[in-house]
């Protein structure tokens, strides 16, 4: 599957610099607004909006993908056609217009693309290479784009859009032929009708008998549930109307990324983020034929890290779009104190011990492994059986070991895949995630497993194992790269769709790319993170909030405060409950309760969350738990039950004055929270970006709550309004001083922040409240960042008092406050007399 990256390419990929920056003279963003583009944000929208983004002080707007979608797209990542700019949002014409509006007020563009996968639409001649390979199979001159078996399935492409069985659709006649015009194909074809699905025919099949038509189709239509079982094509995790394409393959890599390689060349857009490259059969691969297709342009990728991993050395990027930053960050501004407390309480409202994490986390994926991922694994075992039964010397180990073996290192892996390359010699960070998950699983597997058990890992390391010689062969290559595709799918659906909305030990620190099991870290542990950060990935990316995660910055601010004041919150979680035993019927569950009650507050702005957003949070909440209810099995009874109660709980009046005046107590910890977070995240290394509407306080949830409308009108008269002197009036306005005063800082001086010569330092203080570093240019400093974390625990011990901070030398102006102060120790508290941050610049140059 991999012989296709040319030697030049994977070459390139080894000369990866130690620091990653774009190729000499390529378009580096200093900052970037992040727009989720749709029918009511056009590319004529955005443009309207120029002024505004301008003002607030970004570098670069961050477009999500634009290229054609599915019907009804509200996000772009189901692509149907990669020749063209999408229609909705304006077309080639008007994206090219924007660009230059865009050039005019000195911002660039970045543009989000999708190489893992595209659209299974409705009706499915929306995607016409798709369509292709619907008509022709495997004679198809697309069959090559997408990841079929076609050993699978008796040749057929499975459809898996049924709502009934097969038997019972041709029963009920809900089958028919039609002629049609098809878009695209230029003449009228026979097509197979099923609702709104429609389907081409077979040549020379027109006139067979309904069920013997159907039976001859180069597709198979099925009832939905197939799909979960019998899927010959790989999809995105488990969506099955997201199929997968091979962009390892240099014909369907050119033919996909045409386009947006000459929106480059023409300078439409400066550079790429990459969505989910862990899903592609060679990421570096990929990467480095990327880098040689756009001369080294910056390129980002969606990269989840787990734990201490870092991005592998051969990949051609400038890092990741930072949620390894994110949750770092996060835990900073968390309590460590809190964490025993809030464990008592989860465990009294759940059961759920504290230490109970590791447990869920492999409950979690084994269920995932045994239901919506079977094919996927059905799949990998049958491949593994079929190289086994090929070589007389492994001929004895059977399908059912070797599926017990590939579901327990599945369970085991701790990382979304392990980078092994067919034909290349693994790494040692490979080799140590491979042999640590090995262990793990050899204690889940009887003895007689064992022996098989390390032929599959001798497998998937692409070593020599059987018969003498046996290496390099197309099936191994081929388990190698299918096994770690499959490891995303599993800690994707397990970790962060299942076990996170089942954790609610501390809910905003169950995130993307999330490690709950750090509950707190320190401020040492955060500078060493971004000294390491400043050094190796400088032009990567800090972000907050993205379209993605399941709570944004400011949910997830005043979420985090719960550590900081745990016992109050525990007796108020204790007069929650009792105000509302009547209201909460049996079927609630403690899980749900507790993560109602922080959602309620997380979300609590000047007055409760609506009904209608939290009831639509919590119906994708516990399907996604699949506790109780699921999304292909609703469990109707329960669902009302919470959705009821949770409509109750942000409309009681009782409810209501207990959680306003938990708001009201918490307010300073919330505020200083949030601003902290906002600032150290636009300040600290790596290219910084901002989501569209969090340079306000408006705490939101996962999509599609985190995807409303922005009214950038307001925000432009608050920014003008706050540039001609006045005063912040609440949080938000707060919270838009901050940015704004970040981000023109930053285009102000590029250099300390994304330059080759940029670098961090952290800045010693008296308290472990003071959360303080330089950005550098040289050895010298540049702009010296103060955040106030821990503002309850501070406030207990009785403030600032005399504590002092060590800045650097010279006369240093606050740009958020207009303070002028001179370098050396200075006490804090007067430096913080206005906000709970400061951000400061050499006073000649402010």
């Amino acid at each position: 599957m991999t012989d296709d990256v040319t030697t030049e390419a994977r070459t390139a990929g080894q000369r990866a610099a130690d620091r990653r920056f774009p190729a000499p003279g390529k378009p580096l963003p200093v900052s970037t607004y992040r727009l989720q583009l749709g029918a009511d944000l056009t590319f004529d929208d955005v443009a309207a909006r120029l002024p505004y983004y301008a003002d607030l002080g970004v570098t670069h707007l961050y477009l999500s993908p634009v290229l054609a979608a599915a019907p009804g797209s509200t996000h772009g990542y189901d692509v149907v056609d990669h020749t063209r700019v999408s229609d909705v949002l304006g077309g080639r014409e008007r994206l090219e217009a924007l660009a230059e509006q865009a050039h005019a007020v000195g911002l660039g563009m970045i543009l989000d693309i999708v190489p893992n996968h595209m659209a299974v639409p409705t009706p499915a001649w929306h995607n016409l290479p798709l369509w292709s390979v619907l008509a022709h199979g495997a004679d198809s001159p697309y069959a090559r784009w997408f990841d079929v078996d076609w050993s699978s399935g008796d040749g057929s492409l499975l459809m898996p859009v049924l709502g009934s069985r097969i038997g019972d659709v041709l029963a009920g006649d809900e089958l028919s032929l039609d002629v049609a015009d098809v878009p695209g194909v230029g003449k009228q074809q026979t097509v197979l009708r099923y609702y709104d699905h429609v389907f081409p025919v077979r040549p020379g099949t027109e006139s067979l008998p309904l069920a013997e038509l159907v039976d001859r189709q180069h597709y198979r239509l099925a009832h939905w549930k197939v799909g979960d079982e019998e899927l010959n094509y790989r999809r995105f995790f488990d969506v099955g109307t997201l199929a997968a394409i091979r962009v390892e393959d240099p014909e369907v890599f050119d033919e996909s990324h045409a386009l947006i390689l000459e929106l480059l060349r023409d300078g439409v857009i400066d550079g790429l983020r990459i969505d989910h490259p862990d899903g592609l059969a060679d990421p570096s691969g990929y990467l480095s034929r990327l880098a040689e297709a756009t001369g080294g342009a910056w390129v980002a990728v969606e990269k989840i890290l787990a734990g201490e991993e870092e991005v592998p050395r051969d990949w051609e990027t400038v890092g990741t779009t930072g949620y390894e930053g994110l949750w770092r960050l996060q835990a900073t501004f968390v309590e460590p104190s809190g964490e025993s407390r809030l464990a008592s309480l989860m465990h009294r409202v759940t059961g759920d011990e504290g230490d109970g994490l590791e447990a869920l986390v492999e409950t979690s994926k084994r269920e995932v492994v045994d239901g919506p991922l079977y094919a996927e694994v059905h799949r990998l075992t049958d491949l593994a059986a079929t190289i086994c039964r090929d070589d007389l010397r492994l001929r004895d180990h059977s399908w059912r070991a070797l599926r017990e073996c590939l579901v327990e290192l599945l369970v085991a892996f701790d990382r979304y895949r392990a980078y092994v390359v067919p034909g290349e010699q693994p790494s040692r960070d490979a080799l140590a995630a491979m042999d640590e998950a090995a262990k793990i699983a050899r204690r889940h597997v009887g003895a007689d497993r064992a022996e098989t058990l390390d032929v599959l890992v001798e497998l998937l390391l692409g070593r020599e194992v059987g018969s003498a010689g046996r290496r390099r062969e197309p099936r191994r290559d081929e388990l190698a790269v299918r096994f770690q595709q499959v490891c995303g799918a599993v800690m994707a659906k397990g970790v962060e769709d299942t076990a996170f909305y089942r954790w609610t030990h501390l809910v905003s620190l169950c995130e993307v790319g999330g490690e709950p099991s750090r509950f707190a870290l320190s401020a040492d542990e955060l500078h060493a993170f971004a000294a390491r950060a400043a050094d190796h990935s400088p032009a990567a990316m800090t972000t907050g909030s993205t379209h993605d995660t399941k709570r944004n910055e400011d949910t997830r601010a005043a979420t985090s405060v719960l550590s900081e004041h745990a016992v109050e919150w525990t007796e108020t979680v204790g007069r929650l409950r009792s105000v509302s035993a009547r209201a909460r019927t049996a079927l609630v569950d403690g899980r749900t309760e507790n993560l109602v009650w922080q959602t309620l507050v997380g979300t609590w702005a000047d007055g409760p969350i609506s009904v209608d957003r939290i009831q639509e949070y919590l119906r994708k909440a516990v399907r996604e738990a699949k506790t109780h209810t699921t999304w292909t099995a609703p469990d109707e009874a329960y669902e009302d039950a919470v959705l009821g109660f949770a409509a109750w709980a942000v409309t009681d009046e009782a409810v209501l004055d207990i959680a306003a005046g938990w708001a009201a107590t918490v307010a300073p910890s919330v505020r200083a929270t949030s601003l902290g977070i906002k600032l150290v995240q636009l300040t600290m290394p790596g290219v910084a970006d901002v989501y569209q509407g969090t340079e306000l306080f408006v705490p939101t949830l996962v999509d599609p709550d985190n995807r409303r409308p922005v009214d950038a009108v307001d925000l432009h008269e608050r920014l003008a309004r706050l540039d001609a002197g006045s005063r912040p009036r609440d949080l938000g306005e707060e919270k838009l001083l901050v940015t704004s005063g970040a981000l023109r800082t930053r285009r102000r001086f590029p250099d300390a922040f994304v330059g080759p010569d940029s670098g961090y330092r952290p800045v010693a203080a008296s308290s472990g409240s003071a959360l303080a570093f330089a950005r550098t240019q040289g050895d010298s400093p540049r702009i010296v960042t103060l955040a106030t974390r821990g503002a309850a625990t501070l406030a207990r011990l009785g403030g600032w008092r005399d504590h002092m901070i060590a800045l650097p030398e010279g006369r240093w102006h606050d740009v958020l406050s207009g303070a002028v102060v001179d370098g050396g120790h200075q006490p804090v508290a007067p430096l913080l007399e206005q906000l709970p941050v400061a951000l400061f610049v050499p006073e000649e140059d402010a």
